[in-house]
């Protein structure tokens, strides 16, 4: 069965429309949501799966192996001492952020209060909270609550290559650090407020010497 899957071609709407092809490639459920991950840099299936709860690991190994078939993903191994195989995004496959950002923002609406059922990770702020800043540099975002254990991730704003974001600590001495709640995080997702009227109203902490800090606390 396994084989047959791999070997199947893949499902069109045999439309000459782009938006049909774009959904040829990306339509599928959880395919975008894996781009969402991958826009962190490379990732083991393993990091995949935990980050993507609610998917199979079927599923998972389905969409990965269509999406490299269709050049958005690669895979490749990792020298010792890691010796593990990654996936990553393609040129093709980063070029999906502005779609993606623009998703959530046509979604922002559909938010609401977050439900007891919704699972949650700190770093999908990562893209509302990257489409709402202006300017170049790294950004490391901290979140108040204590249930987040992965609290902490950085932003790569104004980046034409490589990740849009990251989880964990900045690797570099950031442009800019922002201290916030996941309320204010979930806000700023819906629209209701910006990041520089979020600081203004004290609802975002900001350090740093860099320009992004700068003009955050100037604005």
């Amino acid at each position: 069965m396994s084989r047959l899957r791999r070997m199947s071609p893949r499902r069109s709407y045999d439309q000459y429309c782009s938006a049909a092809r774009a959904l040829d490639a990306v339509g599928d459920r959880w395919t975008l949501l894996i781009v969402r991950e991958l826009l962190a840099g490379p990732r083991r299936y393993t990091d995949l799966h935990a980050d993507l709860p609610g998917v199979s690991t079927d599923v998972l190994a389905s969409r990965l192996k269509d999406m490299e078939r269709d050049g958005l993903t690669a895979r490749r191994r990792l020298p010792p001492p890691a010796a593990a195989s990654v996936y990553e995004l393609t040129p093709r496959g980063r070029a999906l952020l502005p779609v993606l950002q623009a998703l959530g923002g046509w979604g922002a609406g559909e938010l609401g209060e977050r439900r007891p059922t919704d699972a949650l990770r700190a770093h999908w702020f990562a893209l509302p909270l990257l489409h709402a800043l202006d300017g170049e540099g790294v950004v490391e975002v901290r979140l108040r609550e204590g249930d987040f254990h992965d609290g902490v991730f950085h932003l790569y704003v104004g980046a034409q290559d490589g990740p849009a974001y990251g989880e964990g600590p900045a690797p570099r001495e950031p442009d800019a650090r922002l201290v916030l709640d996941a309320g204010t995080c979930a806000a700023v997702g819906r629209g209701e407020t910006g990041v520089a009227e979020a600081v203004r109203a004290g609802r975002i902490e900001v350090t740093g010497d860099g320009a992004l800090a700068k003009a955050l606390r100037e604005d």
